[in-house]
């Protein structure tokens, strides 16, 4: 069964809720999981397409955007629609709703932030994945959290 872990952030900005999504990203990538990171919206997905590249001094997250040629090769897909067609281990999810094809990963990661509609978003999604029967793991990253 598909693991699901909330990562709850302690501001409520969009850029904060990026970067942490690249150091999820980018924690995966060098244990050797394939991610998917799935964007709300097409420039989310610009913006998470040009971070991965600077989020960190000295960082590199090898990365594609969907759809591209290199979507076989790459550990990092973002899309903001659609299914992946290769298989991924992490989905990294930032969409208001749950994706039908969560359970195709073996682990989803949700980040929730302050923002009021991220946060009742996060509270929904919490709800529907208990309802199912997933075990959900939170975890309070106040202490670790940059905000750009």
């Amino acid at each position: 069964m598909t693991r699901v872990d909330f990562y709850v952030l302690s501001d409520a900005g969009a850029r904060g809720r990026e970067h942490f999504t690249c150091r999820l990203a980018d924690i995966a990538w060098r244990r050797g999981q394939r991610v998917y990171i799935y964007a709300q919206s097409p420039d989310q997905a610009g913006s998470l397409d040009k971070l991965l590249w600077s989020f960190e001094a000295g960082s590199f997250v090898p990365h594609a955007c969907c759809p591209s040629e290199l979507e076989a090769q790459a550990p990092v897909l973002i899309g903001h629609e659609g299914v992946p067609e290769q298989s991924h281990d992490v989905l990294i999810n930032l969409s208001d709703g749950v994706p039908g094809f969560f359970s195709r990963f073996e682990r989803v990661a949700e980040v929730v932030n302050q923002d009021p509609a991220v946060k009742q978003a996060g509270r929904d999604k919490f709800r529907y994945y208990r309802e199912r029967g997933y075990t959900l793991q939170t975890h309070n990253m106040a202490a670790q959290t940059e905000d750009g």
